[in-house]
């Protein structure tokens, strides 16, 4: 199984396995990693916001406009590292992925 290296709020950082196909969110809410993802991955809350580690950033697909509207107004939005991670589907090119989750709102 592939690994995305997760860093949490309080700073710690662990691999977690997670499943090709599923979203970064999903994987990261199962493994309790601080991620809350209230509307479930609809792209409408920014409860899943996490940063993309630089080394990532240019090997997840572009974000949408819907979903630069919503890290944007977050309080911690990075322009090049903001994502959320119910709009990134883990895949096999994603294995090693680094990502902190972002502060809560």
């Amino acid at each position: 199984m592939a690994v995305i290296n997760v860093t949490n709020r309080a700073g710690q950082t662990q691999a977690v396995a997670g499943k090709v196909g599923n979203t970064l969110m999903e994987i990261l809410r199962d493994a309790d990693m601080d991620v809350e993802a209230i509307c479930g991955g609809c792209c409408s809350c920014a409860t899943c916001h996490v940063f993309i580690d630089d080394a990532w950033t240019g090997k997840v697909p572009a974000r949408t406009a819907d979903e630069t509207e919503l890290v944007e107004q977050t309080n911690s939005y990075k322009p090049a590292n903001s994502r959320l991670s119910c709009q990134i589907k883990f895949t096999e090119a994603l294995d090693g992925i680094a990502v902190t989750v972002a502060p809560a709102e």
